[in-house]
């Protein structure tokens, strides 16, 4: 689960999702990257460090993935965003100083640091290497943020076996596939995304019949 400001990795064995720790013991991880005179950092260590070193510590990325530089909802964030966003191809692109020199990274590729930060997880949890993944996207998000989100799991050294939305993900995490037929309601509220899906469930295959919701709306919009 790349989320806008945690993630999260589990594994699926004997019939149920479980959701690995990190190397601090908790189930999720901060979506930050941090670039130092010396080092990067991903995740808790990036974010205790971002008010001293704000222009330099990556976060939200996901907000700007698969998007056009031009698009309203990225020229807010420009205004918000600590860090610099610049355009490239049309696409934003994020500029920081990287052992004194200057490079402008893709949206991608900062987010396939932080996978690769739970493809680390993961491996540290089962003693062996994670070669294959799938990865949640919201529901609303279009062709281009799920393909943009795809290249970040590849850029990461995975092979993404699929994309698939995050109110299925949830429903498959708390065993609903297991029920008998029926329609059930997800409403997925996170840190920059909100979705509401509508889900059939028959003999544990899903159907997403409806969705809806706003792919620049949730708990960092409520902080403002």
């Amino acid at each position: 689960d790349l989320g806008t400001t945690y993630s999260c990795v589990g594994i699926y064995k004997n019939g149920r999702v479980e959701i690995i720790p990190n190397d601090q013991g908790n189930r999720i991880t901060p979506s930050y990257v941090a670039f130092t005179d010396d080092e990067r950092l991903i995740g808790e260590a990036a974010k205790n460090q971002a008010t001293v070193n704000p222009t330099q510590t990556l976060f939200d990325v996901k907000r700007l993935i698969g998007r056009r530089f031009k698009d309203s909802t990225v020229q807010k964030d420009i205004k918000l965003l600590p860090f610099r966003i610049v355009e490239k191809n049309g696409k934003p692109m994020i500029s920081v100083s990287v052992k004194g020199e200057d490079k402008v990274m893709a949206p991608e590729e900062v987010s396939s640091m932080v996978l690769t930060k739970m493809k680390e997880t993961a491996e540290n949890y089962l003693g062996k290497e994670v070669k294959h993944a799938v990865i949640t996207v919201p529901a609303y998000f279009n062709d281009a943020q799920r393909q943009s989100t795809k290249d970040a799991g590849t850029i990461s050294g995975m092979n993404v076996l699929r994309i698939i939305n995050e109110p299925t993900a949830a429903a498959i995490a708390y065993g609903l596939d297991k029920k008998t037929e029926k329609n059930i309601l997800v409403y997925d509220l996170g840190g920059g995304t909100f979705d509401v899906s509508l889900l059939t469930i028959d003999n544990g295959v899903f159907e997403v019949v409806a969705t809806n919701g706003d792919t620049h709306l949730g708990g960092e919009d409520f902080d403002q």
